[in-house]
């Protein structure tokens, strides 16, 4: 009798067997094709930058948050023609701006004010100590929410009401109903401008509303039928109206005649010894091409530059 487990091949046979068999075609090809598509990476040259590529840069861009509808559209135009620049922008008023640019950690400060003479030069050495371009000029809107039917205001009715002497909106031939005077924090330039174009060194109301920007000033008149306050001309948004005062409306005509009565300079502000990327943008938003974006609602920078 004979055992059967002795005709079985064993496992050690049958390996040497596929071992041997030939490899199909398609598994041929596919190996070759596999080894080409290797020597083909390994032989590619490493890529390498066109010769005339520019180095990339980056502007940070810091202040006033009144600028900032005019600074991002400078700055999307201005990367769409040097696509190696990169700009950084935040809103942190302009004094924060200024704080920023002294301690390096900004290339350009945002101010929409001019600027103090001991902010410009040391008032020792008479050294220059910051260099201003005007980049346009600004409106100080006087706002109201849309529903409210008044849209003119004499500039005495202005300060009385804004001291928190008039309080309700009959008294202005308006709607009867308690006004709510909005105003902006300390170290606004806004702020600063209206004060000094109004207020004439007369306090706002402890009463007021204190808001931490323009856009917060539009958002909360826009859901106050009561509401009053004032914004850069470029934050006048639906759900808001701009008064005119004294007849004078906040428009581009009239602050370039000087006929409306609450107005600053846009300024991008730089140390005296600008890096050359700083430089480029100021030269650019002062050019041609810039002026015509801030033409299209704000008046021509003044002569002096702000400076």
């Amino acid at each position: 009798m004979h055992d059967t487990d002795d005709t079985r091949p064993s496992a050690r046979s049958t390996l040497r067997k596929d071992a041997t068999r030939p490899m199909p075609h398609s598994r041929r090809l596919l190996a070759l094709w596999a080894g080409f598509a290797c020597l083909l990476i390994s032989c590619a040259p490493a890529p390498v930058a066109p010769a005339n590529a520019e180095p990339a840069v980056q502007l940070r861009l810091a202040g006033s948050t009144s600028m900032l509808p005019l600074v991002r559209e400078l700055a999307a135009a201005y990367e769409a023609r040097h696509p190696n620049v990169s700009c950084d922008i935040i809103g942190v008023g302009s004094t924060g701006g200024l704080e920023l640019l002294a301690r390096g950690q900004a290339d350009l400060a945002l101010v929409s004010r001019a600027l103090e003479p001991d902010e410009a030069e040391d008032a020792q050495t008479g050294k220059r100590l910051l260099t201003a371009v005007a980049i346009a000029q600004d409106a100080v809107a006087m706002i109201v929410n849309e529903r409210n039917p008044l849209r003119d205001i004499d500039p005495f009715d202005l300060r009385k009401l804004f001291q928190g002497r008039i309080t309700d909106w009959a008294d202005l031939g308006g709607l009867a109903g308690e006004i709510t005077v909005v105003s902006r924090e300390d170290g606004s330039a806004t702020r600063e401008v209206f004060e000094g174009g109004v207020m004439m060194d007369y306090p706002v109301s402890s009463g007021a509303v204190v808001m931490p920007g323009s856009a917060a000033v539009a958002d909360y008149v826009a859901k106050h039928e009561g509401a009053i306050g004032y914004v850069s001309l470029g934050y006048v948004s639906p759900g808001v109206a701009a008064l005119t005062i004294g007849g004078v409306r906040p428009e581009r005509a009239a602050i370039q005649d000087g006929r409306y009565p609450i107005t600053r300079p846009f300024l991008l502000v730089s140390p005296a010894a600008t890096g050359v990327g700083a430089t480029a943008f100021v030269q650019f938003a002062h050019g041609p091409v810039g002026l015509a974006i801030a033409r299209r609602l704000y008046g021509e920078p003044p002569v002096s530059g702000g400076r």
